[in-house]
Order: C-alpha cells, then structure tokens, then sequence
C-alpha cells in the first residue's frame, strides 16, 4: 500500500503549469508529460516525495531557460533537494544529448536514475503518436544505448517496459516500410 499522507504537490504542480504552452512532437504539452512521469513513479511504488515532487517539474527548467529557479527553492522543507534533482536530470544548453546521458549512467544519483527512467517511459509511450520515422529510431536507438542501461541498474520491470516499448515502436518502422527504404538508400 503507498502511502503518500504528508507529501504536498500542490506547490510544485501549480508551478509545473508554466509548461502547459510547450508543446510536445507527439502532440499535448509538457505539463502532462511532467504529472505522467509522476504516474508512473507511483505507478511503480514509488512514495519518496522528493523524487515525486522533482518528477513534476523535471522539465521546468531545461524548457523555459529565464525560469526564476528560487520559486522552487522556497516552496518547502525539500525544495533544495528537489532542486537538486532537477538539476541533476536537467540536460544544460549546448550539451549533446548522448554526453547528457551518459553523464547520468556515470554519476547520476539513484534518484536521477529513476527518475530519467520513469521520464524515458512517459517519453516512448508518446512515440505511438510520433509519425516522423527517424524521431522514432532515434529515440529508440538513444533508449536501448543509454536509458536500458540505467533501467537495469535501478528497477528491472522498468528495464522490460522500455524493452517492451521499443520493441512495438521498431516493429511500427518495419511495418510501416520505413527500414526497407532506409535499406534501399544504403545499398544503392
């Protein structure tokens, strides 16, 4: 049984819903894709509110740069630990994306760990609204190099549904004939 009594989100979402003007390659916007991770966080059993609260806002900052960061660091007991974690999981301008990732397979706190796995979960399953091809190979590619790894490290049914969802978006490039073309334009 979760029990969450004392764990106050409120604070945290309302600031979360700056992000409602950020719209996502699949559709919808980033706040949504902030409370899914949360979702399945709990989804997962997990109660640490810190994690849950940097879970809602894990994209703040990365997606609005002139964000004011001390309206997170006042809003409760935990707030620098939240900020912390957001940071730690927060991809810095100009950083590639495959360094970003591997920086956290490298020195990324548990915490970071999940957390970047329960935001790759939410991050796949929006792949079954992305009909741009190479989007959807990129990211598929990007998960099975650096995000099954960390899955393996801290939560095994985590590791299988990442598995699970790039096995359904692959199988979506070979039936929608976008691998038999990308084969063609090699071999000739």
């Amino acid at each position: 049984m979760l029990v969450l009594a004392g764990t106050y989100l409120a604070p945290y979402i309302q600031l979360a819903t700056a992000l409602r003007g950020k719209i996502r390659h699949a559709g919808g916007n980033m706040f949504r894709h902030q409370i899914d991770t949360m979702g399945i966080l709990i989804d997962y059993g997990y109660i640490d509110s810190v994690l849950l609260k940097a879970a809602v806002i894990h994209d703040l900052i990365e997606d609005i740069p002139d964000f004011n960061r001390n309206l997170i660091l006042q809003l409760d007991s935990e707030s620098g630990q939240v900020y912390d974690l957001v940071m730690e999981v927060t991809k810095r301008e100009g950083q590639l994306k495959s360094e970003y990732l591997r920086q956290i397979i490298a020195r990324g706190s548990e915490r970071a760990k999940t957390l970047k796995c329960a935001d790759r979960i939410s991050n796949m399953i929006s792949l079954g609204f992305v009909t741009t091809p190479e989007f959807i190979e990129r990211y598929c590619d990007e998960t099975e190099l650096y995000v099954f790894p960390i899955a393996l490290e801290v939560n095994y049914d985590m590791y299988q549904e990442l598995i699970r969802l790039v096995m359904t978006r692959r199988r979506y490039l070979e039936d929608s004939g976008y691998l038999d073309r990308k084969r063609e334009v090699y071999d000739n």
